[in-house]
């Protein structure tokens, strides 16, 4: 249970942290200002997946041995609430967010689950904290 802690804790964490750094490429959320309790609810949100992400994965056997489908899967999930957001409006990028060719989505959000998931995954689950 402390490992699934760690996860958890890890990954709502470095998705504050991620959440309050690239906000400032984002124009708006549903029309309206970016505050921290919208950062913190996405960065709850994005927590969640990522426990999924790694639970699947175990329960499937395929970590450590594939740990790098965190990072895939998790930018496959990552691009497609990216392309539904911008479909419904929920969010609009500022013109400093690096743009993805051919999917027109941002970098930094693309990216992310990927990213802070594995990390979260390897904070509870590799590195040995006693």
């Amino acid at each position: 249970m402390k490992k699934w802690n760690i996860v958890f804790g890890s990954a709502l964490i470095l998705n504050f942290i991620w959440e309050n750094l690239h906000s400032a490429l984002y124009l708006h959320y549903k029309q309206g200002a970016i505050t921290e309790f919208i950062l913190l609810r996405a960065s709850l949100v994005d927590a969640i997946i990522i426990i999924l992400l790694v639970g699947i994965f175990l329960f499937l056997g395929l970590l450590p041995k594939y740990d790098w489908l965190i990072i895939i899967t998790g930018i496959l999930v990552s691009v497609n609430i990216e392309l539904w957001a911008l479909a419904t409006e929920r969010w609009a990028y500022s013109p400093a967010m690096p743009i993805l060719p051919i999917l027109d989505i941002g970098l930094t959000p693309a990216v992310q689950l990927g990213l802070t998931g594995y990390l979260a995954y390897h904070l509870g689950f590799r590195i040995d904290l006693k």
